[in-house]
């Protein structure tokens, strides 16, 4: 037998200690409130948020799934206190302990104000406040529609006060405003009256709400909402909470009324008045229409216009003088034609003294013109003779008559040097008196035959030099 001690002992795995923990913590830690500053803050793709939240002295993982995610009011951040509710676990894998948040809130207001105030920064950084994006309102809008909640009494005072002033349709878009899902309504609300066509779409919109603490208001500090209602093609008013509350809602509408009663005022004029304004109108312009009328008659009597007999009293006159003075001048004009026409009358006698005027003066120029033509014949005569000795000097003969001479080959083209000339079966070489034919030395040929005396040119024609 073994003298080792004995063991009552029994060894568990891992697993089994790790589910015990588990159920143990998850049994005496099944609801737990927690307050601290969270740290890091993760969304995975799956939409579960992984978190630390912390103090100075220690840290907890914990765990928030998809579901609860959606419905948080705020977007978590880093270094945002926080108080979250849930239960305690253990993550078996690494041996960690948990907690597995069901919910989660900013602790107090202090830090809904810092949060707001670092989203303002950010969305103004970006220029979702800025004034050249803002659209103007319509004066009087045909349709009106409202994003809020159709059971309180936001909508019975818009409808009573946009009733008083003046009778428009209204279409209601049904939306929470406060909330976990509040802020994906109303950005639905806005969106879906942008998307309207036809004669349905609103001319103008309100997003309205009472008061109520920054909590119940922070659906409309939401990005989503403000970035939806930047985006509205529609002008939008913002009327959420009292004159002293503020969203960042009401920086980026196109106009902020400080209620919602405030906002169907700012959405449509008062009826009774535009009559009044109307009737006033119409009154000035007929008082205005009467004075003119008075004013032209007045011009009109002072101007005093004549009789319209007494208008063609002048012009019958004077026809009557023009009818009374025609005859005689047609009388007159009459006479100077005749007296004009026996003038030109031609004669013979007339006409004969005419050839002898004619011939007379033709005969003077002959006589002054035949000095002047035999001038000008002399000139042309030694401008000829100057021009036909030149032209003898400057042919070819003379060149041929001071010892030149021409060679040619047998088609008759000119020779110009030895290379040519030597690879010829014949030449001919012109001289001043004759040609002669001649075979370059070392080429078969035929002697060279007697010159033929050339007739000389008539003097003062050149001959061809080629």
């Amino acid at each position: 037998m073994s003298d080792a001690p004995a063991s009552n002992d029994a060894a568990i795995s891992v697993s089994d200690l790790a589910a015990s923990l588990k159920r143990t913590i998850e049994t005496n830690y099944d609801h737990v409130v927690v307050r601290g500053e969270l740290g890091r803050v993760t969304i995975a793709r799956s939409g579960h948020m992984y978190a630390d939240i912390k103090d100075d002295k220690a840290v907890l993982n914990t765990v928030m799934w998809k579901g609860q995610v959606d419905r948080l009011p705020f977007r978590p951040e880093e270094g945002l206190e926080v108080i979250a509710t849930g239960k305690l676990s253990i993550y078996a894998g690494r041996s960690n302990y948990q907690m597995i948040a069901s919910s989660m809130r900013p602790a107090g207001a202090g830090a809904l104000m810092a949060l707001l105030e670092e989203r303002k920064k950010k969305l103004a950084a970006e220029g979702l406040f800025a004034a050249e994006h803002k659209k103007t309102l319509p004066f009087l809008p045909r349709t009106i529609g409202v994003v809020t909640s159709p059971t309180g009494a936001v909508i019975r005072d818009i409808l009573h006060r946009i009733r008083d002033r003046f009778p428009v349709r209204v279409i209601v878009w049904p939306a929470l405003v406060q909330g976990d899902q509040a802020a994906g309504q109303i950005t639905a609300g806005i969106k879906g009256f942008n998307a309207m066509t036809g004669a349905d779409r609103p001319d103008v919109l309100i997003v309205a709400r009472g008061g109520g603490s920054i909590e119940d208001l922070w659906p409309f500090n939401e990005e989503s909402v403000v970035r939806a209602a930047f985006e509205s093609e529609i002008p939008l008013i913002s009327a959420v909470g009292h004159e002293t509350d503020t969203t960042l809602i009401d920086y980026v509408s196109d106009a902020r009324a400080p209620t919602p009663t405030g906002a169907a005022e700012i959405a449509v004029p008062v009826r009774q008045e535009l009559l009044l304004q109307t009737g006033e109108a119409s009154e000035r312009l007929k008082r205005a229409l009467a004075r003119r009328t008075a004013q032209a008659k007045d011009k009109l009597t002072a101007a005093r216009l004549p009789r319209p007999e007494s208008l063609l009293q002048t012009k019958r006159q004077r026809l009557d003088y023009a009818a009374a003075t025609l005859p005689r001048a047609a009388l007159a004009l009459t006479q100077k034609a005749r007296v004009r026409l026996s003038r030109l009358t031609i004669s013979p006698a007339s006409l004969r003294s005419e050839i002898r005027t004619s011939k007379q003066r033709l005969r003077d120029v002959a006589v002054r013109a035949r000095p002047a033509l035999a001038r000008l014949m002399q000139q042309r005569e030694t401008a000829l003779a100057t021009q036909g000795k030149l032209l003898e000097t400057l042919s070819y003969q003379s060149t041929l008559k001071r010892g030149y001479a021409l060679v040619r080959d047998a088609d008759g083209k000119l020779v110009r040097s030895a290379g040519p000339a030597a690879s010829a079966g014949s030449l001919k070489i012109s001289f001043a008196d004759g040609d002669v034919t001649a075979v370059p030395e070392g080429s078969p040929g035929t002697p060279p035959t007697a010159a033929k005396p050339v007739k000389a040119k008539p003097k003062g024609q050149q001959g061809s030099l080629f």
